[in-house]
């Protein structure tokens, strides 16, 4: 990369925080002006990054999806991609950050260092070959948005009659049962979020303990992202570190933020404040993260390339091509197959295509009685004498998974458990499909 496209500014998109910093550190140690923009930095760097690279000539931006749309960065000479997005969506607002002047063409480069990566790439561009693009459809059995303008409407209000809340509700999700929009009113009440007496709904004592803090500002957010701690140098905030990454047995603790090395002098944890000072080189960079699902259109795309090859509107280099041709012949799949099975030491490997919410259906209806089925956006690894049911039927959650899958969305416990479990049945879940 610091070959490529020297004298052009270049707009590289990684997968993650932590491989930004990475790169962007790596980048500048070969002496390539560099600049970082993430979530996890501060405000005064993100803005220090953006203006100096809108006034450079010959660098680099390392970004994660922050810089897809919504902030002008002018208009940029190549886009990168050091790992595939995954949505075409995504590619399109990331190519579309070039080819903006005229004369000029929109360009996009992939640099896949897996087959993973490489096989989402050929999935992505044959997709978008084809002129197709990811439908913008609201998701269904939202009800913890629901339980949210319900508290939020009602902190607006200070008060209001109890018909009031569900007739605004109905009307504003007005694709869902009314008799379930008045439940969770009513859950609401019950459980201590809401107040009720005659008939009249205030904020209840449950909402100020959990919400309440700084002027309900968490309330006011459909979804929270992990609880990071805020890196300072002197006066100056650097950016947010994710607590798992100062733990261990470690003096002298060296991280990744901003591009730059940091030597860790201090934790102050009632102000979740972390004191840094300049380090030479080195460090660590790491964010929890939730892993990517892949639709059921995009897997088909990665099906299509390795039955046809790839989409002749793009150019593959010896290496993708040669990669490619391995991949497909280690597959064997053709336009005719139907069901595609292979063998490997880990045992049998039935090709799905089907995408990762429909994988998981698969697995979680097979591994039904303590059977251990993996699973992934492209195919599902059962064990010998597993059948999988191609057609699906009604999933039914565990105490368990309903615990541990309710536990990590935001206003969970506003929400009545037969709508928790229809909201986390849609979210993870779909009707298989893959033998169709």
């Amino acid at each position: 990369m610091s070959r490529l496209y020297r004298g052009e500014k270049r707009l590289v998109f990684c997968d993650s925080r932590s491989s930004a910093e990475q790169l962007g550190s790596l980048l500048r140690g070969h002496g390539v002006r560099t600049f970082i923009s993430h979530a996890s930095l501060s405000a005064s760097e993100r803005r220090l990054a953006e203006a100096a690279f809108a006034q450079e000539k010959d660098c680099v931006i390392v970004a994660t999806s922050t810089l897809e749309l919504g902030l002008d960065v002018c208009d940029q000479d190549r886009v990168i991609q050091t790992a595939p997005p995954s949505t075409v969506s995504s590619l399109l607002q990331r190519m579309g950050r070039t080819g903006r002047r005229s004369g000029s063409r929109r360009n996009c480069l992939f640099l896949t260092t897996s087959d993973d990566a490489l096989l989402l790439a050929l999935g992505l561009t044959q997709r978008w070959s084809e002129a197709w693009v990811e439908a913008a459809i609201p998701p269904a059995e939202p009800w913890p948005l629901v339980a949210q303008q319900a508290l939020a409407a009602t902190l607006e209000r200070g008060e209001w009659a109890h018909h009031e809340l569900v007739t605004l509700l109905q009307g504003a999700f007005g694709e869902l049962p009314p008799q379930d929009i008045a439940r969770v009113v009513t859950h609401l009440a019950g459980q201590g979020f809401l107040d009720e007496a005659e008939h009249i709904i205030r904020i209840g004592p449950r909402t100020e303990q959990d919400y309440g803090r700084g002027h309900y500002r968490d309330l006011l957010a459909s979804f929270s992202g992990p609880d990071l701690l805020t890196g300072k140098h002197g006066s100056a905030e650097v950016g947010y570190i994710d607590p798992t990454v100062l733990s261990g047995e470690h003096p002298q603790r060296i991280l990744l933020l901003a591009g730059r090395s940091w030597r860790v002098v201090g934790v102050e944890w009632s102000r979740r404040t972390v004191w840094l000072e300049p380090a030479k080189e080195g460090g660590t960079a790491r964010w929890m993260g939730s892993a990517r699902s892949l639709s059921r259109d995009v897997c088909q795309g990665i099906r299509t390339v390795l039955a046809g090859g790839a989409p002749s509107a793009i150019t593959l280099s010896r290496r993708a091509r040669l990669a490619l041709t391995a991949l497909a012949e280690e597959t064997g799949l053709t336009p005719q197959t139907q069901i595609l099975v292979t063998q490997d030491e880990q045992g049998p490997r039935t090709w799905t295509f089907a995408g990762t919410r429909e994988n998981r259906t698969l697995a979680h209806q097979a591994g039904q009685g303590g059977v251990k089925v993996r699973f992934d956006a492209l195919s599902v690894r059962a064990p010998f004498g597993v059948q999988l049911d191609e057609d699906g039927t009604e999933v039914q959650l565990t105490d368990h998974e309903r615990a541990v899958l309710g536990e990590g969305m935001k206003f969970h416990a506003c929400i009545p458990a037969g709508l928790l479990d229809r909201t986390i049945v849609a979210r993870l879940f779909a009707a298989p499909l893959w033998g169709r």
